[in-house]
Parts: structure tokens; C-alpha cells; sequence
């Protein structure tokens, strides 16, 4: 009987899933595998993540929503956590802070700003940046439509102050999301990488290309599986797809 209602019991927080992925999600996406999006965490919730990556990476971030509309996060990462070696922790910890300007309705989307110091992959002390630049300062502008299930388009400016590459450049991101059912989304996005090009990047000019399934496991509970680097985009080391996990819980703190 008890194993009953245990088996119930899980099968309810799938059913009722309430993280930010599938059409039941209580919570907006703030990004998709890498770029931000319009999405800002509600006033009164902490959000506490987590991505493991290649290179025994695992980084952690923690996000509070402040106020309406603004939500202000901390995050720091290291290399060789999982695995063999010395653990190498990032050289700075990262900063993020999100404000919308303007909130959706029928016919605009969502538009933010904001600052993100936190790269994604392995940190370069000798080029000053991370494998996937950090998006520095931008803006991102994000729509919702209702089609079997919902459909989100993204978009993003940015420009990062990272890197010692002579490559600062004004970028551009795009991505779509899109929801398979009540607790599962499918999310795509596209960085065009202008600001990684150059002759001492690390990008080879093709954009960088990023997908990744999520799944809502229950109240406010997310898993992810990410691959980074479709179009095997980079010069250097290994250049192929990079899978990632992705976990983040998000619950209220006043």
C-alpha cells in the first residue's frame, strides 16, 4: 500500500509539474541554454541553478527577484569537480541583473535589460574570457504564442567585455522554445558569435549553435539535457558537441 502511494505521489509532481518547462510551467524561461530572454524571476522567489559540462565543469547560480520586474543573481563555477585533477575554480565569481522595461501583451513582446559577467565552459586566463562569452550588457525581447501548446520566439543584443581577442563587437542571439506537452519543452538557440570571429578568437566563424531538452519534475523543479556547439564552431582543443546537465529549483523566500 505504501509503495502505492509513493508510485501516486510521483506520478502527481509529473502530472502537476510546476518548473518553466511545458505548457503547464509556472515560471517564465530567463534563458534557454546560454542567451537570456525577457523572462525576469517573479518578486518573492529565489532561483538556485546549476550546469555541469565538459571538462568536469559545474557551475552554480542563485537568483532572487527583488522587486517586480527586477531580479538580481550571483554565480561561480570550476573546472575538474567531476573527475581527475585540480579542482580550478573560475577567476571571478559572475553577476546578473535583469529589469523589463516593457511586459507582453497581444501585440508586443517582452522587452529587458540587462548585465551577465558569467561565461559558460572553460575560463582562459590568458585570453581573458571564457569558451562561450559571457553576454555582458544587452538587451533581449521575448514572444508567446499559443500553438499546440505555447511557442516562444527570443531575441538578443548584447555586448561583452570579456576577452582579450580585439573582438568586441556588437552580437546578436536568437531562439524559439517550444512546448511537448504539459511538463516538457524543446529549446534552440543561435548565437551569430560576431564578437568571436576574429583572428585571436576562438569561434571559427560559423555561430554557435545550442539545443536542449527540459523537463519540469515538480513544483518548481527543472532537469535539462543541453548540447552546446552543433556547428563545431571552435579553433582550438576539441572541437564537437558538448553535452551538459542542467538542473535549477526555484521556490519563495518572501
Amino acid at each position: 500500500m505504501k509503495r502505492i502511494i509513493l508510485l501516486g505521489l510521483i506520478l502527481t509532481s509529473f502530472i502537476f509539474a510546476q518548473g518553466t518547462a511545458g505548457s503547464s510551467a509556472k515560471f517564465e524561461y530567463r534563458k534557454l541554454v546560454d542567451m537570456q530572454t525577457a523572462g525576469v524571476l517573479e518578486r518573492g522567489y529565489v532561483a538556485v541553478s546549476s550546469n555541469v559540462m565538459p571538462y568536469g565543469i559545474v557551475s552554480f547560480d542563485m537568483e532572487v527577484g527583488v522587486f517586480e520586474n527586477l531580479s538580481f543573481g550571483i554565480s561561480y563555477g570550476a573546472e575538474n569537480v567531476i573527475g581527475v585533477g585540480n579542482i580550478i575554480g573560475y577567476k571571478y565569481p559572475g553577476v546578473i541583473l535583469k529589469f523589463r522595461l516593457i511586459d507582453e501583451d497581444e501585440t508586443l513582446p517582452a522587452l529587458t535589460l540587462g548585465f551577465n559577467s558569467q561565461g559558460s565552459g572553460k575560463y582562459h586566463d590568458d585570453l581573458h574570457r571564457f569558451d562561450y562569452k559571457s553576454d555582458g550588457f544587452f538587451v533581449a525581447a521575448s514572444k508567446n504564442f499559443a500553438f499546440l501548446g505555447y511557442l516562444s520566439l527570443h531575441g538578443e543584443m548584447n555586448y561583452s567585455l570579456e576577452g582579450s581577442d580585439r573582438d568586441k563587437n556588437l552580437n546578436f542571439k536568437f531562439g524559439v522554445e517550444k512546448t511537448i506537452g504539459k511538463s516538457v519543452s524543446l529549446v534552440v538557440e543561435y548565437d551569430m558569435a560576431i564578437n568571436d570571429n576574429g583572428t585571436y578568437s576562438l569561434g571559427d566563424g560559423k555561430g554557435y549553435l545550442n539545443a536542449g531538452v527540459h523537463v519540469s519534475l515538480g513544483k518548481g523543479f527543472t532537469f535539462g539535457i543541453d548540447l552546446r556547439n552543433l556547428l563545431q564552431n571552435k579553433k582550438v582543443e576539441v572541437n564537437s558537441a558538448e553535452r551538459g546537465i542542467f538542473f535549477e529549483y526555484i521556490a519563495p523566500v518572501f
